[in-house]
């Protein structure tokens, strides 16, 4: 067997490895709780924002510039200097936490604002004409009809941007804090690769099984008639 895999091998199969507040549930625990937190925040962000915008037709360079420019962010950068100013106002974990937290809502907000804001635009415009002829509100069309027709979109946006987050959680761990980032920095601080890929194939897994989670809750939460049209 090939020395890699072998070492891989082994770090799943010590038992260490899966006990205790470093072993792999633990960590997988606390990367998925920074992840589900920035996508909550990035969420009531980007969702209100991009249906306003796509709405009112207002503020269309914020979903596309803005968001383009959130995305050549630099992830390390932004921790580094949230940090250094954070820093001496936040006391205890939280110092090192909300850095973290603040890279991964920015890198989430833009494929979430994009996919509510185009997910708006696509609604059938005959759908919105009935709607406004019937008496219904500006208020009324965005909820009753553009949102149920931006659905689809919405949670595409929220799928991509889950993804990347769980990908990028991994920096936590160069700040101290826990994840599955902490195999990926120590294995590489030890020169354990073993480690170092077996914590990959962890985020990698964990990933898949958020995504699949999310396309659950999207097959529920669309109606089967967008899903076809969208099809």
């Amino acid at each position: 067997m090939n020395a890699a895999l072998l070492a891989t091998w082994e770090w799943f199969t010590d038992p260490a490895n899966w006990a205790g507040s470093g072993g792999i549930p633990s960590q997988t625990i606390a990367h998925l709780r920074y992840s589900l937190i920035a996508l909550v925040i990035a969420a009531l962000i980007a969702i209100p924002l991009g249906l306003w915008v796509g709405h009112t037709g207002k503020g269309r360079w914020l979903a596309v510039n803005i968001t383009g420019a959130f995305r050549a962010i630099p992830s390390l950068g932004v921790l580094f200097i949230a940090v250094l100013l954070l820093l001496p106002r936040l006391k205890g974990e939280l110092a090192f936490e909300a850095p973290a937290l603040i890279v991964l809502v920015l890198l989430a907000v833009p494929p979430i604002l994009s996919g509510t804001y185009a997910g708006v635009q696509a609604t059938d415009r005959a759908a919105r004409d009935a709607a406004r002829g019937m008496g219904m509100t500006g208020s009324q069309v965005l909820s009753q009809v553009e949102l149920p027709g931006a659905l689809p979109l919405i949670m595409s946006g929220v799928r991509s941007a889950m993804l990347q987050i769980i990908a990028t959680a991994t920096i936590a761990a160069i700040v101290g804090l826990g994840g599955l980032g902490r195999y990926l920095i120590d294995g590489q601080a030890s020169r354990d690769y073993g480690q170092m890929a077996g914590g990959a194939l962890v985020v990698a897994a964990l990933a898949l099984l958020v995504d699949l989670v999310l396309a659950a809750i999207q097959r529920l939460a669309v109606s089967p008639g967008l899903t076809q049209g969208a099809r």
